[in-house]
């Protein structure tokens, strides 16, 4: 075979489900990111993560993948608190923003990684160690030159499989039309998972999740909304 060369390694990395941004931090984000990060932030390694010391006790645990401004991720961690929450995003201002928000809610059972899922997912996760897995709204990437960075393809479903334990659940939502057909399809050829669910609404009936703010300027663009639920074989 031939040998790989440097290009051909870095061109198998080279596509991203998301852009990196920055961002401009406040002070009060970069005083949540001196302060908060050491209690609730935990920094990216390659080697699995141990649930039970992270979280100082045994209980399922729930990853999301994109969490934004974090604002919904603290609301379903705050309303569930029996279970163990953990929120991945590379926008370090909506990282910070979401430190102020667990702060404010004063809960203790939701942790942050600052770096990219899919490395967090196959690197940081241990398989079979996840009870739910959710992906609200990521980006779609309308442009057909870049439907390859769409982070749902059968990689991640895949992935995402392995990481989750036996029945373990895998929720998707989207606002984008031509996103929801493709990941119709990426579904109907998963077969690590059943299709327990799948809703079509106009916001008025989110699927086991609270209403995200790129769910809210989805509809006032007068875009439907659809939610899935698939279940690990």
């Amino acid at each position: 075979m031939p040998e790989e060369t440097g290009n051909d390694k870095r061109n198998q990395r080279t596509v991203r489900s998301f852009v990196r941004r920055t961002g401009r931090m406040t002070s009060a984000q970069n005083r949540a990111m001196r302060d908060l990060w050491p209690q609730f932030g935990l920094d990216y390694k390659e080697q699995h993560l141990d649930f039970a010391s992270v979280y100082g006790r045994h209980a399922p645990t729930v990853l999301e993948i994109g969490f934004g401004n974090g604002e919904t991720l603290v609301e379903q961690a705050a309303g569930d608190p029996e279970r163990n929450y953990l929120g991945v995003e590379v926008h370090e201002p909506g990282v910070g923003h979401c430190l102020l928000h667990i702060e404010a809610a004063a809960i203790s059972n939701l942790r942050l990684i600052a770096h990219d899922a899919l490395e967090v997912l196959a690197k940081q996760v241990a398989d079979a160690s996840l009870d739910r897995i959710n992906l609200y709204f990521a980006d779609p990437w309308p442009k057909k030159r870049h439907h390859k960075r769409r982070i749902v393809n059968p990689d991640f479903l895949q992935l995402c499989a392995a990481k989750l334990a036996p029945s373990g659940n895998l929720h998707i939502a989207t606002d984008w039309a031509g996103y929801a057909e493709h990941i119709d399809e990426q579904i109907a050829h998963a077969h690590q998972f059943e299709l327990i669910e799948r809703r079509e609404h106009r916001g008025d009936r989110p699927l086991d999740r609270p209403t995200t703010k790129f769910e809210r300027r989805g509809l006032k663009c007068g875009h439907a909304i659809v939610d899935w639920k698939l279940r690990r074989i």
